[in-house]
């Protein structure tokens, strides 16, 4: 019976068989071709290339960023963080301030640190913007009425390149208090130092020059002479060691041995606040001195920190500092 059932379903099946090719339509109209596009990568590759990115990874050790050494017990807490670990430099480019706890595991100043993402990539409209942090204007911490603009990316380095400490002022009763050993413009005055602000403008015989009137203001930044092209001594590019081309490319008859009259200036002014006993060995010491004797103690220390010896802004090293003497003389 189910064999027999089985046949009788198979002769009921019924299998379709297509008709005739309708007749083919008529072929559309070519259209236009298109123009080739720029090669969508080769923006991309200008940078992120190994060609760019080797003399990068080979010049950056031999910064003091990358040492290491402006970590420290710094680096973990919340009102140094911003400056001294990488975790938080991005909390304060990111969130504008920096995590109040501080951080426990600090790590160094690496390329994440300055490097995050690209602000858009009309890079044709809106300019090369390195994926730089902070590419813009940026209010200074001392003063936040006051701008500092280089124009180009030397403003992501005065982010923290900028005092911490405005300078010396009156008490009311011509005194100031010296209240810790680490009193000053701190480690990196040297955006408002080639500005040619926020030093103590003791009145003297050497005059101040115009704010932002040095010529490697005007006529340099901060990349372009800390980030030249590698000579082969392990300087340029992200050492942000300044080559000898990247001098002798505005210093046409040779490289300036020193800013004239300055070392030994600062070794008179350094014996005069010995004397007082408001700096010893190149560090301040807490105490209550004269107003006077605060604001030269500041320039002398603005010096110091600025480490260039007085270069980025020669007439304005040679005015605080002569002008130091005079007074405590």
């Amino acid at each position: 019976m189910v064999i027999t059932s089985g046949l009788i379903f198979i002769q009921c099946t019924h299998v379709s068989v297509p008709g005739p090719q309708g007749v083919a339509g008529v072929d559309g109209i070519d259209g236009v071709n298109g123009v080739d596009g720029v090669d969508g990568a080769s923006s991309c590759e200008g940078c992120h290339s190994d060609s760019h990115r080797l003399p990068i990874e080979s010049s950056y050790p031999y910064s003091g960023h990358a040492s290491g050494s402006t970590v420290g017990s710094a680096g973990s807490r919340a009102a140094c963080a911003q400056c001294h670990s990488n975790e938080g430099y991005i909390e304060y480019m990111t969130f504008g301030t920096t995590n109040p706890e501080g951080y426990a595991n600090p790590t160094r100043i690496d390329c994440i640190t300055c490097h995050g993402k690209h602000e858009t990539f009309d890079f044709e409209n809106d300019g090369h913007d390195f994926a730089l942090r902070n590419f813009a204007p940026l209010a200074l911490i001392t003063d936040p009425s006051y701008t500092i603009d280089f124009g180009d990316k030397s403003n992501n380095c005065a982010s923290c390149h900028q005092p911490r400490t405005a300078p010396p002022v009156d008490d009311g009763t011509g005194m100031f208090a010296v209240t810790s050993s680490r009193w000053g413009p701190h480690n990196g005055p040297q955006s408002t130092f080639l500005e040619g602000i926020q030093g103590a403008q003791i009145a003297g015989s050497e005059s101040y020059p115009d704010i932002g009137s040095a010529r490697h203001r005007t006529g340099s930044s901060c990349t372009g002479c800390h980030m030249g092209d590698d000579s082969g001594a392990n300087d340029g590019e992200h050492s942000f060691i300044p080559t000898s081309t990247s001098c002798t490319s505005c210093h046409r008859n040779g490289i300036p041995d020193e800013v004239a009259g300055l070392a030994d200036n600062m070794a008179s002014l350094a014996i005069l606040l010995e004397e007082i006993g408001i700096v010893h060995e190149g560090q301040p010491v807490a105490g209550d001195y004269t107003i006077t004797q605060a604001e030269a103690a500041w320039n002398y220390l603005l010096i110091i920190e600025d480490s260039s010896d007085g270069i980025h802004n020669p007439g304005y090293a040679k005015a605080l500092i002569n002008n130091s003497i005079e007074v405590l003389n």
